[in-house]
């Protein structure tokens, strides 16, 4: 088995990984001013998504140009957060030469796609040969999974994103399938997260008293799993937020999905009790004024109805905006984060509302990582997704890992 990598290697986003020049694994983007995509255009038999973020799934349908038409495998909210982020590209997209694909290229996702659950293997033909393929739940967002892929000489575990504590949306990971190869992401190899629980309440803690002060708190939430995982955050503090922006409607589509939900029963109660922004009639600016918890993309403030509110709150110390994520240097967020400050309708302006991050990540950390990856200490180990891949997979090799962390570009025979 040969194993391409197209992106994702040394870096975060745009994951791609060729295997045998025939069954591509994911085909995200890197977002930025412009966006990046994969380093070359594969034309794969059939391709495996892991997950619905756009670092995963973003450029999927740029592979059905033309008359290719590679089958696509996903789980159902993957296949439907695909068109999701799809239709925003288009929106944010369309007409420039940034963007890959065009709104005929989505509707020919329907005319591909074969959808599976998880723990369903299923036969992959690519490259005149057959691969049996099963998906894992991953524990990341709704239907994200770790992909095995069997040659029948060689057995490939790409990870995908996958945590492997619980969160409130999706349980953390239990799937350790046997393999030869791991192919692992690192995000967070670098870091130890802060006991979920206690941040959940530090959280909580801050909106009580930034509300009871006379103030409000804006919460930017990525709008695919986080703003979920927010409204049931505040659901189980007794928390009414407002839920604005993309989240909106991923929301409403989860809901038809029960069974890649951590407590479909309690995902119910914190959409009963949320409270759904429309944006007509200045709606914004009123909620923005009035005391309120607000959830709403983007989460890195790069766009998106967060625009809305931040401009009414920023002045006011009393108001606060709790960042939910990591922000990615050069973002709007990271500004922020870094410097009290941030561009807005144009001009840099200084936030004197009180800004806070929370560590609410639906990624594994450094134990994480190393827990998961005790199961496969006679594996090759493969380091991709992550700021510090190279010195992971040394720290993996110090401890006696055959691992490595391959260059954008590299092939390796494994």
């Amino acid at each position: 088995m040969e194993i391409e990598f197209l992106g994702g290697a040394r870096e975060v986003g745009r994951s791609a990984v060729l295997v045998d020049d025939a069954l591509l694994l994911d085909y995200g983007l890197l977002t930025g001013d412009p966006p990046q995509y994969p380093i070359r255009d594969p034309e794969p038999d059939a391709v495996v998504v892991s997950h619905g973020h756009l670092d995963h799934v973003g450029a999927v349908p740029a592979l059905l140009k033309g008359s290719r038409r590679p089958t696509i495998h996903w789980t159902p909210p993957t296949a439907e957060l695909a068109r999701t982020l799809a239709r925003d590209t288009l929106k944010l997209h369309g007409n420039s030469p940034l963007c890959p694909f065009s709104a005929e290229h989505v509707a020919r996702l329907g005319e591909v796609e074969e959808r599976h659950g998880y723990g369903e293997p299923f036969v992959v033909a690519a490259g005149g040969r057959e691969y049996a393929v099963t998906l894992f739940d991953a524990g990341h967002i709704p239907g994200s999974a770790h992909v095995l892929v069997d040659s029948g000489d060689t057995r490939l575990l790409y990870t995908g994103d996958f945590h492997t504590d619980d969160q409130r949306l999706v349980s953390g990971t239990t799937a350790r399938p046997d393999a030869d190869v791991v192919v692992c992401e690192s995000t967070y190899a670098d870091v130890r997260h802060e006991d979920r629980r206690a941040v959940e309440e530090r959280w909580a803690e801050r909106v009580r008293t930034t509300i009871w002060e006379g103030g409000t708190v804006v919460a930017p939430a990525f709008a695919i799993g986080r703003t979920q995982e927010m409204m049931l955050v505040a659901a189980n503090a007794d928390l009414q937020p407002y839920v604005d922006g993309m989240g909106v409607g991923v929301t409403e589509m989860l809901r038809q999905y029960p069974t890649f939900l951590r407590d479909p029963e309690a995902f119910r109660r914190a959409t009963s009790g949320a409270r759904f922004v429309t944006g007509r009639d200045g709606q914004r600016e009123r909620i923005a004024d009035d005391n309120e918890l607000i959830v709403t993309t983007s989460g890195m403030l790069a766009g998106g109805p967060v625009h809305s509110y931040l401009p009414v709150i920023r002045g006011n110390p009393t108001n606060a905006v709790t960042l939910t994520g990591y922000q990615v240097e050069g973002t709007p967020g990271r500004e922020l984060q870094d410097r009290g400050r941030m561009e807005i309708n144009r001009r840099v302006r200084p936030v004197s509302a009180t800004v806070e991050s929370y560590d609410f990540s639906a990624h594994a950390d450094r134990d994480g990582l190393e827990s998961f990856l005790d199961d496969y200490a006679d594996a090759r180990v493969v380091i991709v997704h992550g700021d510090r891949c190279e010195s992971f997979a040394a720290d993996l090799k110090k401890t006696g890992f055959d691992a490595s962390a391959p260059e954008l570009g590299d092939r390796i025979d494994v």
